[in-house]
């Protein structure tokens, strides 16, 4: 209990502060609160011994009156400070995810999985924010009032006070049963949990795989199993504290009895007085209720303590070295030497070596799963390399600033995303501070100004999550805008234009010839019309470069690039008279 205590303030981070001033103005509650028990005993010695006076009435009246607003006040600022404490220690923890996130290796999201990160940051850290503070300060606070309540009775009698000792010992060992319950179930729970989200993300992405091959049975069996799942984690861990929690209650009931018994055996042996039996036959009543609160709600600690596990576990997570400078590279030149990578014990890239000279045209080709995707991204440094370096204008892109880096890339994907958001802020990503009148001409040398002034709203027009109330086509137009927009001098296409309908590709190759003078251009395509320009061009295939040069050298030389364009060209032969025979 005592380590999830400081697991816990530790994760409070900067808003420790408040914790403890919650936590301070909660024991403050208990002792004022525990102040009315002088008031009751101070009128019962005087009723019982006869030297009641209006002094004596007035006295535990200025008593009870300085616990009611003691305690109105106490607890008032706790709750301010808890309640402070909480969600801002958790909306400051999100951002700091968020943050982290962004110096992450892209291979931690495909080894997570999206579900992961998405329950961490709102069910699991919800579970934190209304949970941590009634958990922690009523636990707390039952505590502590009870050992001051324990105090005072064995003030009063140190017989009754060591029976009101031993109900605490066996309340605790049964109270330590239930940790150790809680301990085995909630990390599963939790576990749970997060697949559920993981899997209802997933069902939710592929609704159109779903419905188009007739999935919907075994997609929903899939939910189901997991939804029982979490259903199996919380009925047991339920019924567990549920009775767990119903043997705690048995145990202070009795010894509430017992302090009864025990105060009234003692009054007709004569040991105590009148006045002293009935104000421990008062303590009897309330002395061990906040201490059965506490024991209810430190059963939760350890689903707590599991739910910041999950937290740390992602912002934890070991980032890629951020401690580099803003520097101006000499050029925008690009040397790669000698670099390995692998994801995970699967070599992906083996000993590349090339050199991409400023303001060149690096067409990037070669079978699917060969390495190119993971070469470009190696090269804006989305993975570290595991050996040698990738150099930009001569510096190691790994003593660059990340945010210095990324102004000097554009990286336009295949896979497009689009924000839940205007397609004006959508394009002004690129660049935040653009005007309206910048963002327009972006997208009319992006060919996608025409298709956005025909809806409704314009460039107001509101998209929907990933771009999904559009085309492919258009999203990749609107993805290419932003590019645009941001005017960096290094592009990255990743297969950029594989969307776009042939109407508008004539105007994109346009566009994009445009945007890319004087620029480093690298892409990865496989269209003969796209690559032919290329001041050079390079085949990778299962991880190493196999040829480099220019089309017509490439095309002399054989090989892998001259039976990729045999290929094409009778792939698109095929097409023109499949086209013929229909017309």
């Amino acid at each position: 209990m005592i380590q999830t205590f400081i697991k816990f303030f530790r994760f409070a981070g900067e808003q420790r502060g408040s914790w403890y001033k919650g936590i301070a103005f909660a024991i403050l509650h208990s002792l004022i609160e525990s102040l009315q028990i002088i008031a009751i005993l101070i009128m019962l010695k005087g009723v019982f011994e006869g030297s009641l006076t209006m002094n004596t009435v007035w006295l535990s009246l200025v008593i009870m009156l300085f616990v009611i607003c003691g305690t109105a006040f106490s607890a008032l600022f706790s709750q301010q400070n808890e309640i402070k404490g909480s969600y801002y220690m958790c909306g400051n923890k999100r951002i700091q995810i968020g943050e982290r996130m962004k110096f992450m290796p892209m291979g931690y999201f495909d080894d997570k999985g999206l579900g992961k990160i998405t329950a961490a940051v709102t069910t699991t850290m919800e579970e934190i924010e209304k949970m941590g503070p009634p958990v922690m300060v009523k636990t707390i606070h039952g505590f502590i009032r009870t050992i001051i309540i324990t105090a005072f009775v064995t003030v009063l009698n140190v017989k009754v006070g060591g029976v009101v000792a031993v109900g605490i010992i066996i309340f605790l060992l049964v109270n330590t049963r239930l940790h150790v319950r809680s301990e085995i179930i909630s990390p599963k729970r939790q576990k749970a949990q997060t697949a559920l989200v993981g899997d209802i993300l997933e069902y939710i992405q592929g609704m159109s795989v779903v419905k188009t091959f007739k999935l919907d049975k075994y997609a929903n069996l899939s939910i189901k199993k997991t939804i029982r799942e979490v259903e199996k984690y919380n009925y047991r861990m339920e019924l567990e504290f549920i009775t767990l929690m119903a043997i705690q209650q048995i145990i202070l009931r009795i010894f509430s009895v017992l302090v009864i018994l025990m105060s009234v055996v003692l009054y007709l042996n004569g040991e105590i007085p009148i006045f002293i039996t009935l104000a421990l036959v008062i303590c009897s009543f309330f002395i061990y209720t906040d201490l059965e609160t506490a024991g209810s709600m430190s059963s939760f600690l350890r689903l707590v303590n599991a739910s910041m596990d999950i937290v740390d576990d992602i912002y934890q997570t070991p980032v890629m070295d951020t401690d580099g400078t803003n520097i101006v590279p000499k050029d925008f030149g690009i040397e790669v030497r000698n670099i390995c990578f692998s994801y995970d014990q699967k070599e992906v890239l083996s000993n590349v070596s090339l050199d991409i000279p400023a303001g060149s045209t690096t067409a990037i080709v070669g079978p699917s799963g060969g390495g190119k995707s993971t070469f470009c991204s190696l090269l804006a440094r989305f993975w570290d390399v595991d050996s040698g370096s990738v150099m930009l204008g001569g510096t190691d892109i790994r003593e660059y600033n990340q945010d210095c880096l990324m102004s000097y890339i554009s990286f336009v994907f295949q896979n497009v995303y689009l924000f839940q958001d205007t397609i004006e802020n959508n394009i002004r990503f690129g660049r935040p501070e653009a005007s309206r009148e910048e963002v327009i001409a972006a997208a009319k040398k992006a060919c996608c100004h025409e298709f956005i002034e025909s809806l409704p709203d314009g460039y107001d027009t509101v998209l929907g999550e990933g771009g999904a109330t559009i085309s492919g086509g258009e999203k990749q137009r609107i993805s290419i805008a932003r590019a645009i927009l941001k005017d960096a001098p290094i592009i990255i296409l990743d297969e950029a234009t594989a969307s776009v309908d042939p109407e508008n590709e004539k105007l994109l190759q346009s566009a994009i010839r445009e945007m890319t003078k004087n620029k480093t251009l690298i892409m990865i395509a496989h269209r003969l019309k796209t690559v032919s320009d290329a001041d050079q061009i390079v085949v990778i295939d299962q991880g190493t470069i196999v040829q480099r040069g220019r089309h017509e050298d490439l095309l002399t030389q054989g090989g892998l690039y001259a039976d990729f364009i045999k290929v094409r060209q009778q792939a698109v032969g095929w097409k023109l008279k499949e086209e013929e025979v229909l017309l």
